[in-house]
């Protein structure tokens, strides 16, 4: 039985342990080959030799949902930040050719609501179901004095796998390869400080997470701007595998132009040309309603290209085949080129005035 004091203290020991119950079938849904050990030990094991790799290099990645939460809690909306997480690390390890292994996940809270943190793991849960990791573990930490009422934070940590000699580097880059863009589902986790602040600019026009969305009227403003971040996993390993992806880049923090030179050799560049997409619906209200020049938005938001592949100029009809079956959305969107300078950008996009933006 819990101690009266701590309960009184403000952490109940009880509704940890019954948030552990809740959350085991979940975990036990998202086993796979390697990981066969029960929730709840001090620490979880993972067989790479059971997983089908003979000589892996490990890949390790951790990441965070962001102020996206804040969106959650204010549209109490919770179904879905779980998948984010998920998406957030694993996305990140496909990039370098790494299959997703397992998945750890960190909840920390004022005071524990059992209910709505299962709805949270849930969700971790599918996204772990959908990259095709198993749930091993994770930390609830409740916590009171260090969180209002009703927040909480969530931190992921995902490991990957990839046989050595397969890593997906973006050596190869040169330039004539092309540049595909796989289409988002929307903000994903990235530039939410920017999004709530233009939100808080609309309460003068009686827009709030509940109204209906300007950009998409058949749901709620909270509801469009919480789609989860779009899984990339099994279409980009994939294009690993049969060895055509030459380099990969998720399109988080930093937008487009940040993120692609990432993945590229110094002496090479990336040109885009925004003529080559159009610019989603929710994107171009955040600019206008916003006032944030194309330039900007380039830098904070994926503008509707969620995941970047480059592939030489005479495979990438063959991977945009395989994307499309795979269900994605792909778009030719640039170029690599020879960089100019050393100290030139790495990445442009050119024709922004395409997108045809203007401030309210």
């Amino acid at each position: 039985m819990t101690s009266s004091r701590y309960r009184e203290s403000g952490v109940d020991i009880d509704a940890g342990d019954a948030l552990v119950e809740a959350i085991k079938p979940l975990a036990k849904a998202t086993r796979r080959p390697g990981a066969d050990a029960a929730l709840g030990g001090f620490g979880a094991l993972f067989d790479p030799k059971a997983a089908g790799f003979v000589d892996p290099i490990l890949v390790a990645t951790t990441d965070g949902v962001g102020t996206k939460l804040k969106v959650a809690i204010a549209a109490n909306r919770h179904d879905d930040v779980g998948i984010d997480l998920v998406a957030m690390c694993v996305n990140d390890l496909v990039v370098q050719g790494a299959e997703p292994l397992f998945f750890l996940d960190y909840f920390a809270t004022g005071k524990l609501d059992v209910a709505a943190a299962r709805t949270i793991v849930a969700g971790i849960a599918q996204g772990c179901a959908e990259a095709g990791c198993a749930l091993i573990g994770g930390e609830t930490a409740e916590m009171p004095g260090m969180y209002a009422a009703g927040d909480y934070d969530l931190a992921g940590f995902a490991v990957g796998a990839v046989e050595r000699g397969r890593i997906v580097d973006g050596r190869d880059v040169a330039p004539g390869d092309v540049v595909l863009g796989l289409a988002s589902s929307g903000v994903h986790s990235n530039g939410f400080s920017l999004v709530r602040r233009v939100v808080e600019e609309q309460a003068r026009q009686q827009i709030t997470w509940a109204s209906p969305a300007p950009f998409e009227t058949s749901v709620s403003l909270g509801q469009a701007l919480l789609r989860p971040t779009r899984i990339y996993v099994k279409p980009c390993l994939a294009l690993a595998r049969a060895g055509i992806a030459k380099a990969m880049a998720h399109i988080t923090g930093g937008g487009l132009v940040e993120n692609v030179p990432r993945v590229v050799p110094d002496d090479a560049a990336v040109e885009l040309d925004a003529r080559s997409w159009n610019l989603p619906p929710v994107f171009r209200w955040l600019a206008t309603a916003g006032a944030v020049a194309p330039e900007e938005m380039v830098r904070v938001f994926n503008c509707g290209i969620g995941m970047v592949v480059i592939v030489a100029a005479d495979r990438a009809d063959k991977a945009s085949q395989m994307l499309t079956s795979a269900g994605e959305t792909v778009h030719r969107i640039g170029r690599v080129v020879k960089r100019a300078t050393p100290d030139a950008p790495g990445c442009t996009v050119a024709n922004l005035s395409n997108w045809g933006l203007r401030a309210q």
